[in-house]
């Protein structure tokens, strides 16, 4: 992980003319800016979340209760980061063209290297019901919900906004394209407090 400005940032691994609104499983990063760990504190290989982690947990679910399109299949949060699998499973699903995958549970997800269909140019604006809007919406929420804690507990501490990030402002994704993919970073998701010491965002 890089640094600019002398400030952690993730580099953007997007990929090159995929719709980040069609349906397929990502597996997600997102780090806490200059990743401090505000998020908790990892004791006997268990996560014991902060105020402001039980704020981001709360945050994190309630997205999934608002985005019908989003289904969420593993998640952790650590100290200063959390990974996820999240599925995007929209109501055009069945008008997919032939070339999908399948993934845990029987359900088609589109593979990324297939040719056998056309995929969507990214426009330069952020799609609605995609990963981008979904994650520009649950970081909205943290930087509010918390800014809220702060008045609250009249902590002397600087309020979240946008020179303020509470997350980087970018983010880690990854599109799962097979099975294995999938069983073997839902493994690594669910073992990351067990692996703390050796994690990449520990420093």
């Amino acid at each position: 992980m890089e640094k600019y400005k002398n400030k952690y940032r993730i580099q953007s691994h997007r990929k090159p003319n995929w719709d980040y609104s069609a349906d397929a499983y990502y597996f997600l990063t997102i780090v806490t800016q200059n990743r401090e760990c505000n998020l908790g504190t990892i004791a006997n290989n268990e996560m014991v979340l902060s105020d402001f982690g039980k704020i981001v947990q709360l945050e994190w679910f309630r997205s999934f209760e608002i985005r019908n399109e989003l289904i969420l299949h593993q998640f952790i949060l650590m100290p200063n980061h959390l990974h996820t699998i999240v599925e995007i499973w929209n109501k055009n699903r069945g008008e997919m063209m032939d070339g999908g995958m399948t993934v845990d549970g029987g359900m088609n997800v589109t593979d990324p290297d297939n040719q056998s269909y056309d995929i969507k140019r990214n426009p330069p604006v952020r799609l609605p019901k995609s990963i981008s809007s979904f994650i520009a919406g649950f970081k909205s929420s943290v930087n509010s919900k918390i800014d809220d804690y702060i008045d609250q507990q009249q902590l002397e501490i600087p309020k979240y906004n946008r020179n303020n990030h509470f997350f980087q402002p970018n983010y880690h994704d990854h599109i799962i394209r097979n099975e294995m993919e999938y069983h073997n970073i839902s493994n690594y998701i669910i073992n990351n407090p067990f692996n703390w010491n050796n994690d990449k965002f520990k420093d």
